[in-house]
């Protein structure tokens, strides 16, 4: 088991509905990394912005966004992680994609589609929360609005052990209500007792929303542990370690006390 986990985030802009331009930007953007990392963390549909243009920007699964992840997952060893626009089976997803160096691919469909920008009626709401596992860590990746609905990204304790150790958000949070995304990064990581990474674009999207990045790394206790700045163009890698996590559970075993529930879909 691997006790620490790199994890590098990129806060960056994204280049309005030009999914090579971003590709092209990105990559340039990932050969700062310095050091070995384990998982690289993209935002929110960050080849094209969060754009509801779905016939006209939507990919096959495996198409070209899926093959450059490939690509970048294996020069740099690590999982690359982030969300882009899906066609399926004649349904659009606003899928993240959970890419190995190997070439496997695991995807989420986000749950909660943002009904203010109509989200909901260009988009098929994903129907399973997932974990993925990788170098001993156990991985929850959501999506954006999905950070406000608590009980979706509830860490339940089953025969004492915790569904995950690091809940992971990518996202397109406008700054407008940029409060909202760090009070709430803050109660998942303390209510879950987990690391939490949240990351976030800057930037100016083509309906002119604004974006201030105030991508985060926060440990079991809520408490930042990286120094990525708002509004800043920057690569990270922060360092996660398995064993605080696990001591500071058994110092302070809140889940034993949480409520059972179900959620119906």
């Amino acid at each position: 088991m691997n006790q620490t986990l790199h994890v590098t985030i990129v806060q960056s802009r994204i280049a309005w509905q030009d999914v090579q331009q971003n590709l092209d930007w990105f990559e340039a953007k990932m050969e700062s990394i310095s050091g070995a990392t384990d998982i690289i963390v993209l935002p929110e549909m960050f080849t094209t912005g969060f754009s509801m243009e779905n016939e006209k920007l939507a990919e096959e699964s495996g198409g070209k966004s899926t093959q450059w992840m490939h690509r970048m997952a294996s020069k740099y060893n690590a999982v690359v992680v982030g969300s882009i626009i899906v066609k399926d089976k004649a349904k659009f997803y606003n899928r993240l994609v959970w890419m190995h160096p190997s070439g496997e691919a695991e995807f989420y469909d986000k749950r909660h589609l943002f009904r203010m920008a109509n989200e909901h009626n260009n988009y098929t709401e994903g129907t399973s929360r997932l974990v993925f596992y990788y170098k001993g860590w156990k991985i929850c990746p959501l999506i954006c609005y999905d950070l406000r609905f608590p009980v979706w990204s509830r860490n339940r304790l089953i025969n004492n052990q915790h569904d995950y150790d690091c809940l992971l958000y990518v996202a397109n949070w406008p700054e407008k209500r940029s409060h909202a995304w760090k009070s709430l990064l803050v109660a998942r990581a303390i209510e879950n007792q987990a690391y939490v990474i949240g990351v976030n674009r800057i930037g100016n999207d083509g309906n002119g929303i604004i974006y201030s990045g105030d991508s985060v790394v926060l440990n079991y206790m809520g408490e930042k542990i990286s120094k990525t700045e708002r509004f800043g163009d920057r690569v990270e890698t922060i360092t996660m370690t398995k064993k605080d996590l696990e001591d500071f559970r058994l110092q302070f075993p809140a889940g034993l006390d949480a409520d059972n529930f179900t959620v119906h879909l």
